[in-house]
């Protein structure tokens, strides 16, 4: 049977992916939709709230926001972690398409994506040239990389960065416009009416037939130039002698630079729970194919690739594994001290790792960092019940029996406590089975391949190891010299410990006192010990956010984001890459005065300064300039949904925009006081973008036959980048853009000259005459949170400080400023925080009830589990004591690695325990009973539980990629043991004392049946 548990393990291997983490990626849906030239206001009104009110009836939706910008309406929606992403995917598309009808016609239609807009794509490639300009480069993207990487399985989408795309631009003088008394509505009309193409049909002869396309359209600026706007006595009037037509770009307010050089990027966007390794393995195959057809003065390289840290702490994980396997052999060989009695347990370790893989395979689950701990830790778990059987039968062959009697009595007479052990390890686990959101998706791998490994381990060590003891192990006349020079060590040591026992047991009351002193510190250390999701780790990656002032313009702003560039590489000389990007046109929150930078730093050991070091000193640099606000963000250990933002995300939701004005002030100003804890805060909603208003004076204007759709579209046509068509230029279809000059648009004054179509017949009018054109502010993004009005404010922590701490401040300040009409929610790596944490302290209770239900049916007793969860507390105490004495953190890895501890202590109390019902069954007393069965268990109990100490030890000293997420794990667990199993060994024997029924417990007499046993087996 181990042979076919081999075969399997291996061939599941073959099939299971690679990962970081389990798919924690919840199901998310967006639905962007650009509305060019609308403010943020009539954006919501007119889509947003449309869109939102179809979309919010789909079943299983978590949350529901949406941002409102200047041209684009951007709803997310997150739906619960199981929700099949297809499904949700066409439930949201029939609602939007059923929302369609009541959007504005001039809007563009909305697309749809499985992705968040603001999540972070895990590939960059980058294009540049020095002989080929940005829309040159764009096209090359689209038809080369765009094309061909959107096609890897589980890429959601593939966007272009710096993106420069073709368009006919018409640059139209209104001065030249009025003095020809034409208007830009003719102009529009001019180009509808030139630039055309229909369906003409077909000629259909005898014997052929031939499809007719009539040549309407106009591809070329020359083209475009000769077009005849109007006939004046006789003189033609054409678009060149009102303006002139250029190739540009559709988009001139967006920019991409590799230290400081404008350039293309493609980046990948992943679908939620999407494989990254392959889809990184894809990429490169096919980016070796997309070089061959580059021309050659264009440079392809990658900018960034999320999965090569992935990929470290995988490659650190598996030799871990390795670590941990040699040390469990060493410490095994130290207390057998016989390389062939060693061989026997260490036997177990390769059958239950690679047996795992199967029930991996089985379960759908990916090769990652979590299970790849569990196979780490199952490794020194595996190995003590074939150590227990091992040294019982050894025990048995010292006592005078054959190998193959003492194999069969020596594991009968084990069984039971090899069985209580391995449900008491599975029962700790099965709580994670039934849970759910983030927490349940982690630790369901980990927990399952764990407990599989143990499971299997248990298996054949009932099966596999009494066969080769039985062949392996003979009783020596004369034991190895080295078996000579270290039995006297080990003897005085268990003389040593039953003397002390007896020493305690005189005074065992003191368990009582030892077991309340732990409890009391529990409760102490948890309140003390700084808590967070899960530790920052050094991904090599800083990102720099910035934003200017409201109405800043795009020229302003890449200035600034130039200087902070050379800032930065000036601060950091040592980068791998700095990417800046202005004003970019992607994500639900980007605008014209924003911008951001990416750092990718060299690898750890190369450098001297840590990830931590290196963002605090580009933020304290980039702060001192005083121009934008900047905030400096390094990528979270566990990123539900790959999204972007600070640490803290306080939502708070109102029932009018008044009531947010208000009082977002007052919190903004009372969450700044908190400055031991909030290093920085700001919060998405603002109030202070200028904007123009424009107002009709309808009476004059009725009077001049203006209408105020000649004034919107007049206003349209010439600051919107309103689109007037399409050209087509080597087979791809671009738009056609009308807009003043430049120096037209500059001055309140330059609308002010706009003119607009009047009475037929009559010259255009100025729109000063018709219009009253004012000045106020307005949000530049207005947000909602599940169909609520939201503003979120977000922070980041002081030196020192974790989530919990920067949530406890926020809702202080919550309490002191807000009323019963304001709702606060929390968002991001915050709301996962407060998720798990609530998860996890029901898998830890629910764990110890089932724990303690499987040894009340596996004893048949209430007393005997009681006795052995006096074990927890002590446990629980070292793990806590451990965490607080090196400075780590109560996050998700660590509180796991506590609930492991009930399974991992209970195992050592069930042994004690066990062993004394046997004796006590046998006819001593209690007291004589316990002495006996701690006494013949201490060896045992001190191997099992240093092999899982010296198992977990290279975890708890990691130093390799993505260490600092590893390593509160392997101290709490370390400590835990250490502590617990050495005050196990005294406290149990105590409460035994007390707590043991004093009548004899019913167990199987082996010498009745051993002579059959042993026949049976001769036989077989």
């Amino acid at each position: 049977m181990s042979i076919v548990i081999l075969l399997f393990g291996a061939i599941g291997f073959t099939f299971l992916g690679i990962r970081e983490f389990p798919a924690v990626d919840p199901p998310v849906i967006t639905v962007s939709t650009d509305y060019r030239g609308a403010s943020a206001d009539v954006v919501e009104s007119e889509i947003t709230e449309p869109l939102e009110d179809r979309v919010n009836g789909v079943d299983g939706i978590r949350s529901l926001t949406s941002v409102s910008r200047e041209g684009r309406s951007t709803l997310t929606v997150e739906f619960e972690l199981g929700v099949d992403l297809e499904r949700a995917a066409n439930d949201v598309r029939d609602r939007v398409s059923q929302a369609q009808r009541n959007l504005p016609p001039d809007a563009d239609p909305p697309t749809i994506s499985k992705a968040d807009a603001d999540g972070s794509p895990i590939l960059q490639t980058i294009l540049r040239s020095e002989s080929r300009n940005l829309m040159e480069l764009t096209r090359l993207a689209d038809d080369l990389l765009v094309e061909r990487l959107q096609t890897i399985p589980d890429v959601s989408r593939v966007d272009v960065w710096g993106t420069k795309i073709y368009s006919m631009r018409l640059w139209l003088d209104p001065q030249k416009l009025q003095a020809y008394q034409l208007s830009l509505i003719d102009v529009r009309r001019a180009v509808e009416r030139e630039n055309v193409e229909l369906p003409s049909g077909r000629i259909e002869g005898r014997d052929v037939e031939l499809p007719i396309r009539t040549m309407g359209r106009l591809n070329t600026p020359e083209e475009y130039e000769d077009l005849i706007l109007k006939e004046d006595g006789g003189r033609l009037v054409r678009l060149r002698d009102v303006g002139h037509a250029e190739l540009g770009p559709r988009n001139e307010r967006t920019v991409l630079k590799g230290a400081g050089v404008p350039m293309v990027a493609v980046v990948i966007r992943p679908q939620p729970g999407a494989n990254y390794i392959d889809i990184a393995d894809e990429l490169y195959r096919r980016i070796g194919q997309i070089e061959k057809d580059l021309p050659a003065d264009v440079e392809l390289s990658i900018g960034f690739d999320a999965t090569e840290h992935i990929r470290r702490s995988i490659s650190e994980v598996e030799q871990t594994v390795l670590v941990a396997f040699l040390l469990v052999i060493l410490v095994i060989f130290a207390f057998l001290r016989d390389w062939r009695t060693t061989f026997i347990p260490v036997a177990v370790i390769p059958v239950s790792l690679i047996g795992a893989f199967f029930i991996m395979y089985v379960a759908g689950f990916s090769i990652n960092v979590l299970t790849l701990l569990g196979l780490v830790l199952a490794i020194g778990l595996v190995v003590d019940d074939a150590i227990v059987v091992l040294e019982n039968i050894y025990a048995k062959i010292e006592g005078g029996r054959n190998p193959l009697e003492a194999g069969v009595l020596g594991t009968r007479e084990i069984f039971f406590a090899v069985i209580a052990t391995t449900l008491a390890l599975v029962a700790v686990f099965m709580p994670i089975l039934f849970m759910s959101g983030l927490t349940g998706r982690l630790f369901r791998e980990f927990g399952v391949t764990l407990a599989g490994a143990v499971v299997i381990s248990s298996f054949v060590a009932l099966t596999l190891t009494p066969m080769l003891s039985s062949r392996f192990l003979k009783k020596r006349a004369r034991q190895p010299w080295l078996y000579r020079a270290t039995e006297p060590f080990f003897k005085a040591l268990t003389r040593t410990y039953r003397e002390s026992l007896d020493t305690f047991l005189h005074h065992r009351w003191l368990a009582f006192g030892v077991t309340a002193a732990a409890v009391g510190l529990i409760s102490f250390l948890f309140g003390l010990l700084p808590q967070e999701l899960a530790p920052m780790e050094d991904r090599s990656t800083v990102r720099v956010s910035a934003t200017g002032p409201e109405g800043a313009t795009f020229s302003w702003m890449d200035s600034v984001i130039d200087e902070m560039t050379a800032n930065v590489a000036d601060e950091v000389p040592d980068y791998r890459t700095l990417i800046s990007v202005t004003s970019p046109g992607f994500g639900a929150t980007s605008a014209i005065n924003s911008g951001f930078m990416r750092v990718t730093l060299p690898e750890p050991y190369e450098r001297d300064r840590s990830q931590r070091e290196v963002a605090a000193a580009i933020e304290k640099r980039l702060r001192g300039l005083g121009k934008v606000k900047v905030f400096v963000q390094q990528e979270p250990t566990i990123a539900v949904g790959r999204r972007r933002g600070l640490p803290v995300q306080y939502v708070i939701q109102a029932p009018n925009m008044d009531r947010l004005k208000e009082i977002l002030p007052r919190f903004l100003e009372e969450a700044r006081t908190k400055e031991d804890v909030l290093s920085y805060v700001d919060v998405d909603l603002q109030f202070n973008k200028p904007k123009l208003k424009v107002e009709l004076d309808r009476e004059r204007a009725r009077d001049l036959g203006v209408s105020a759709l000649d004034v919107a579209q007049t206003l349209q046509l010439a600051l919107s980048e309103q689109r007037l068509g399409y050209f087509v230029m080597d087979g791809k279809q671009y738009e056609v853009i009308s807009q003043v000059v430049r120096e037209d648009r500059d001055e309140t004054f330059d609308l002010k000259s706009l003119y607009v179509p009047g009475r037929a017949g009559r010259p255009p009018v100025v729109l000063d005459k018709v219009a009253r054109v004012s000045e106020e502010s307005s949000p530049p993004q207005l947000y909602r949170y599940d169909r609520y009005l939201s503003a979120t404010v977000s922070a980041s922590l002081a030196p020192g400080k974790t989530i919990a701490d920067g949530i406890a401040a926020m809702d202080e300040v919550a309490a002191a400023v807000l009323d019963d009409t304001f709702v606060t929610s929390l968002s991001g790596e915050s709301r996962d925080f407060v998720d798990s944490a609530r998860s996890l302290g029901f898998v830890f209770v629910l764990a110890l009830v089932l724990v303690y239900l499987v040894l009340a049916a596996q004893f048949e007793s209430f007393r005997d589990p009681l006795i052995i969860m006096f074990t927890v507390p002590l446990a629980l105490f070292g793990a806590l004591f451990s965490l607080w004495y090196f400075n780590l953190t109560l996050n998700i890895f660590s509180e796991i690695g506590m609930i492991m501890l009930i399974g991992l202590v209970t195992k050592n109390g069930i042994l004690i325990v066990e062993f004394a019902n046997q004796r006590k069954a046998q006819g001593l007393s209690v007291h004589e009973a316990i002495r006996e069965g701690a006494a013949a268990r201490f060896r045992p109990v001190l191997m099992t539980s240093l092999s899982t100490v010296l198992g977990t030890l290279p975890i708890a000293l990691a130093l390799g990629a993505g260490s600092e997420s590893r390593i509160p794990m392997g101290v709490a667990l370390i400590g835990g043991l250490i502590l617990g199993t050495f005050l196990t060994l005294y406290v149990v024997p105590a409460m035994y004392s007390y707590l043991a029924s004093r009548k004899p417990t019913a167990v199987l007499n082996i010498d009745d049946h051993l002579t059959e046993a042993v026949t049976a087996a001769k036989a077989a």
